[in-house]
């Protein structure tokens, strides 16, 4: 057998494993039916000229366009005219077994990668959790009584200031803590937490959510956790 008719002979033995369609020739990171020489070149004419082979798909990459090819049935009626019915089906059994070695492989992929996701999933939960506890906010002294009531209304009077001395957009939480401490210096972030919830609740403030990535609140210690939600705003209605 000439190299020119085995070259045709293994190029169509290749594509009749692959009926989704190779490439026409081979490159530096794919395998193809033809090797990109001179002689190869001339064997893959032959067989599009022929009918043993058909373009399935083309892609242009510059000026060069990369052709995949299937077998035709031409092609394999030509095939088993040239080589023994038992070799074709030997590299049918050797491409399919190849093929399941690579779902096990997408298979075990798709598996790590839930287990990320659940992982992620669950860090997520706990930071959310980190945030809007007490304990991630920095020591303060023992509550007291003094002043424990005044800070709400002192509060709100710093509201309704922020919102009509032109400040923009609506109130950090630490910078409405850090005034409501003014006034009662014991007053803790769970305190705090605890009375601006009771006032979203019954109505004398709106409590707004922080809409960007986790990672960019300034001061995550002072979120409040709101159902679904890290508030990170207050505002008086109006």
């Amino acid at each position: 057998m000439d190299k020119a008719t085995q070259l045709v002979l293994d190029a169509l033995g290749r594509a009749a494993a692959e009926p989704a369609g190779v490439p026409l020739y081979g490159g530096r990171t794919a395998a193809g039916l033809f090797p990109a020489t001179l002689p190869g070149k001339q064997a893959a004419q032959r067989c599009l000229e022929q009918g043993y082979l058909r373009v399935v798909r083309s892609e242009s990459r510059g000026k060069l366009v990369h052709e995949a090819c299937a077998l035709t049935e031409k092609g394999l009626a030509y095939l088993l005219t040239q080589v023994s019915p038992r070799q074709v089906l030997e590299d049918f059994v050797r491409a399919l077994e190849a093929r399941r070695s690579q779902v096990d492989e997408l298979v075990a992929a798709a598996r790590q990668t839930q287990a990320t996701l659940d992982a992620l999933k669950g860090a997520v939960q706990k930071v959310l959790a980190q945030l809007s506890s007490p304990a991630a906010a920095p020591a303060l002294p023992a509550p007291a009584v003094n002043g424990a009531e005044t800070w709400k209304a002192s509060v709100l009077s710093f509201l309704a200031q922020w919102q009509t001395g032109g400040a923009s957009g609506d109130c950090p939480l630490p910078e409405l803590f850090r005034h409501a401490r003014q006034t009662a210096p014991a007053l803790t972030i769970g305190q705090f937490h605890d009375g601006l919830r009771s006032w979203h609740d019954q109505g004398p403030i709106y409590l707004h959510p922080w809409t960007g990535p986790l990672y960019d609140l300034p001061e995550p210690a002072y979120a409040l956790l709101a159902g679904h939600e890290i508030v990170y705003y207050a505002s008086l209605r109006t």
